[in-house]
């Protein structure tokens, strides 16, 4: 079996302090994503570039304290890809793709619209250029893994107040669109909704810390496992992780079969 965790951390430093590489250790993943890690190399402790023995490695943002992805692994990748090639967000470290063997696995930190006009239209942007880049992706024939932060509930199920939301980013018409053709058009497929079809609270992976989110469970589902149809098919369980919390994210857990 192979454990893939994706976990926006909400800062990388915070997250270690609220036991997350102690729990990291007891997983024992073969690979984990992380977003949102709000550091610099420099800021980056040895236990965090390396912890309990595995191998880091990082797309780190320009702008200090600022977003920043990882993929820790057992084994050393084959290769390693640091950003998808776009200057305006690969200053901002939101994609870091690993090589091993035939799987590819990337961790991904889509931008949020929610703070203003501006980070909307630079959503929008990302979106434009990322959706060429993922059909590139799917069609050189590797199974790929993208976990990730990206920001946006696909459906009605996917967040508890989906009517006062329909005018907020993260749920606007365009960026749903999106999402429905990356899996309906360019043949992605939603692992935990492979897995889970009609899961509602149970999925939420993300709770604003603003009000009673967390403790009402007004919570949205925004961090996936986004795989090819090989490696979907795969997927034998998938589990959000909520007895303890190490950022206002909670990590999504899938186990994939190693079996052909």
């Amino acid at each position: 079996m192979t454990k893939i965790i994706s976990a926006n951390l909400n800062g990388i430093r915070s997250a270690n302090k609220k036991g997350f590489f102690d729990w990291f250790e007891k997983e024992a993943p073969d690979y984990v994503c992380v977003q949102e890690l709000k550091a610099q190399e420099a800021d980056m402790a040895p236990e965090l570039l390396r912890p309990h023995g595995y191998h880091g490695h990082f797309h780190f943002a320009e702008k200090k304290g600022y977003s920043g992805v990882g993929v820790y692994s057992i084994k050393e990748p084959d290769a390693v890809f640091v950003g998808f090639g776009d200057q305006e967000f690969d200053a901002e470290g939101r994609y870091l793709r690993c090589d091993f063997g035939n799987l590819s696995v990337i961790s991904l930190y889509c931008p949020s619209g929610s703070s203003s006009p501006e980070r909307q239209e630079a959503k929008f942007r990302f979106m434009k250029l990322f959706y060429p880049h993922l059909a590139e992706l799917i069609a050189n024939g590797r199974e790929l893994v993208i976990c990730g932060d990206w920001n946006i509930a696909h459906k009605e199920i996917d967040l508890k107040n989906w009517k006062s939301n329909q005018k907020n980013s993260g749920f606007l018409p365009e960026e749903r669109a999106w999402m429905t053709a990356l899996f309906d058009d360019q043949g992605w497929v939603d692992v935990y909704r492979k897995l889970h079809p009609d899961a509602t609270g149970d999925a939420y992976t993300w709770w604003s810390n603003r009000g009673q989110a967390w403790a009402n469970n007004v919570g949205w589902r925004i961090d996936y496992h986004v795989a090819t149809k090989g490696i979907a098919a795969k997927a034998q369980s998938a589990e959000i992780y909520k007895e303890q919390r190490f950022s206002d994210h909670a990590p999504l857990i899938v186990n994939y079969s190693t079996s052909d």
